[in-house]
């Protein structure tokens, strides 16, 4: 965290720094309630938010102010990051290094950058384990809709980034929030083979994430079974599931990566060590090595344990 309070910039020059950084997406929003906090309360008491317990008690209180992090926040640089990995039975975005570390870093540097051009003043950097809103103050610094699968869209660039922010005490122009793009397309809603995206009922938001339901939170965050009638509906996903991006048409230009995805078998093989081994620093060590075999298991099942190159699409 940066220190005391200092002089005002310009936001286009944030934004060239951010991208100097090593960011494609950035956009500036006020450090101030947002709206979306008091559905999130209601996702919270309906259940969605499944096990992970971070997500809920106070740092469910924590999400309805960014000042809660930094008291003497004014504005939020928010930011993207691209990523993309090879179609298979692990998600994308766990293909990599482990996007924690990464954004960090280039936050770190963006930090850096600011207070040489800015002097002293007060920052906080944010990933995902931070408790903010992120997608609610990305949407509305201008990187994006939330589609009805509950990811924050970008129209030229899809939906497949990392979300990080940088609370700052600096005073700069907010952006504005980009119109809704999705329509009345249905994709991910009809792909989604355990029903996990669920009517609200309301306006705004039209669609939520039931996390119970939801492959990903399933195979990543889930201690212990997993329920018996969504078994079979889970596929050959061993962690995490791209489907609702896979179908969704803002993602057609997604480049093809050249990174080839290991088959089920070779994962079934794997021993402990070199279950740490193969996925070292990558998010996939999250899910255990018991919990990582438990869906690999499940996959062969589902598949009849056959060796082809396993694909997440629908």
């Amino acid at each position: 965290m940066g220190t005391a309070a200092g002089c005002e910039m310009r936001a286009e020059e944030v934004k060239r720094l951010a991208r100097d950084c090593g960011f494609e997406l950035v956009g500036v929003e006020r450090a101030e309630p947002a709206p979306e906090a008091a559905y999130y309360q209601e996702w919270v008491r309906a259940g969605m938010s499944a096990e992970m317990s971070y997500l809920t008690g106070r740092r469910a209180d924590l999400r309805n102010d960014p000042r809660n992090l930094l008291p003497s926040a004014r504005s939020i640089i928010c930011v993207g990051k691209l990523y993309n990995g090879p179609r298979g039975p692990i998600s994308r975005y766990a293909c990599g290094p482990d996007y924690h570390g990464v954004l960090r870093e280039a936050l770190r540097r963006l930090g850096a950058r600011l207070k040489e051009r800015a002097g002293p003043f007060e920052w906080r950097i944010a990933v995902d384990t931070a408790p903010l809103l992120e997608r609610a103050y990305a949407r509305r610094a201008g990187l994006g809709w939330i589609g009805k699968n509950t990811c924050l869209i970008h129209q030229g660039m899809g939906s497949f980034f990392f979300l990080g922010e940088l609370l700052v005490s600096l005073e700069l122009e907010p952006d504005a929030p980009p119109p809704d793009r999705c329509g009345t397309c249905t994709r991910c809603i009809d792909a989604c083979p355990t029903r996990a995206l669920v009517p609200t009922g309301k306006a705004q938001p039209a669609w939520a994430l039931d996390s119970r339901r939801c492959i990903s939170c399933l195979t990543v965050e889930l201690r212990g079974p997993i329920p018996e009638h969504l078994r079979s509906s889970l596929g050959n996903h061993v962690f995490g599931c791209d489907i609702c991006q896979d179908v969704c048409p803002w993602n057609r230009e997604v480049p093809p990566t050249s990174l080839p995805a290991p088959t089920l078998q070779q994962l079934a093989a794997l021993t402990e060590h070199e279950f740490h081994e193969m996925f070292r620093g990558t998010p996939v060590l999250r899910a255990g090595y018991d919990g990582f075999q438990r869906n690999v298991a499940l996959a062969l099942s589902n598949r009849g344990a056959d060796d082809r190159p396993a694909s997440s699409a629908a």
